[in-house]
């Protein structure tokens, strides 16, 4: 445990995600450290399309704040603003800092009780299982895990995924999403690639979709599977304005501090960094920066912080509970081995146990 001295240093985290929920937990007993998020709890992202089909997974894939972080303060609010000195939130607090870390992700807004994300995935399960017919829009990793999860546990439903995009998971290589393709139909998910639905044009109540190219896709119900925006857009308002991309990333150093400023980092999906954007690469994220605020703390000079090394193209998208498709950095790999990896329990095991909390 770190002594009075350093334990007078103020280290505010805005985002209780993948990247900040380990940061906090990594510091809180290094600092006076305050985690401003809206929710109650950590939320694994990866883990809940498993729990629309299966919703008591949630009970172990919401981890509650006060589960992992337990010498510190939780401030559920929004962040809007940020000076020189202190973070402002929705509710009118202003949260002093020594050392800041954005870690905002995507602009998702979640209930904020554990207890109401439970019944939001009940009420997909319901959805799901009472429809013969389902439409799915999108086909990144979002809309395919979807497919896969209710092509597996429901194999009786008729599903069909409409993308925008030539191929499947873009974001990964060509023989990945080519086999992502050959084991959605495999499953009978019909897949309908350079078409897209305008949900606006659908007559409320309606079960008849017409796509962009004229096809009519009959079902009783659908999910948007499209990728969801930055939460960064407040940041045009605060002292970091100037520190977006044309994405609406935020630039940072090798360091991952945000350039021009010495004391606030940016980690996770939010900021800059040139490679996939993956949970586990925003864990490292956190792991490095936190050995860096500790080290500043400490006295430590600029020499002492450590660099952050791109990670390499790996990805993993479950299809289902015992196959996926993988992109390792020097070979592409389907089926049972790369499902083995991550479909049976999502790595939730190795989140929970690194995050502190009984498995």
């Amino acid at each position: 445990m770190a002594d009075a001295a350093n334990r007078g240093s103020n280290v505010v985290v805005i985002g209780g995600g993948v990247a900040g929920s380990l940061l906090a937990k990594s510091l809180q007993f290094d600092s006076n450290l305050v985690l401003i998020d809206p929710k109650e709890y950590f939320d694994v992202p990866w883990t809940d399309l498993r729990s629309m089909v299966e919703p008591t997974f949630a009970e172990k894939t919401l981890i509650k704040h006060s589960e992992y972080f337990s010498n510190g303060t939780i401030v559920n609010s929004r962040a809007i603003d940020i000076t020189a000195t202190e973070v402002l939130t929705e509710e009118g607090r202003a949260v002093p800092y020594d050392y800041l870390v954005v870690a905002t992700g995507h602009d998702d807004p979640l209930p904020r009780s554990k207890t109401d994300r439970i019944g939001q995935f009940k009420q997909d399960y319901e959805k799901i299982k009472s429809s013969s017919s389902i439409l799915i829009i999108g086909g990144g990793p979002t809309g395919v895990e979807l497919a896969g999860e209710i092509a597996t546990d429901f194999p009786d439903k008729k599903v069909t995924l409409v993308h925008k995009g030539e191929r499947l998971i873009e974001f990964i290589g060509l023989k990945a999403s080519t086999k992502a393709l050959k084991w959605l139909k495999s499953k009978k998910v019909e897949v309908l690639l350079g078409q897209t639905v305008d949900l606006d044009s659908v007559p409320e109540g309606s079960r008849e979709f017409k796509t962009s190219a004229g096809t009519t896709v009959s079902a009783d119900s659908y999910f948007v599977c499209i990728g969801k925006p930055l939460s960064s857009a407040w940041l045009r308002g605060t002292i970091l304005k100037d520190s977006l991309d044309e994405h609406g990333r935020v630039k940072v150093d090798d360091k991952l501090r945000v350039r021009g400023q010495d004391k606030i980092f940016a980690i996770g999906d939010i900021n800059d960094v040139k490679e996939l954007k993956q949970g586990y690469l925003a864990q490292e994220h956190a792991t490095l920066v936190a050995k860096n605020i500790k080290s500043l703390i400490k006295g430590g000079k600029e020499s002492s912080l450590a660099p952050y090394k791109p990670g390499s193209a790996m990805a993993i998208v479950s299809l289902g509970r015992k196959s996926a498709v993988a992109q390792f950095p020097f070979m592409t790999a389907s089926g049972r081995f790369p499902g083995m990896i991550k479909s049976k329990d999502l790595f939730i095991g190795r989140t929970r146990k690194l995050m502190g909390v009984d498995p």
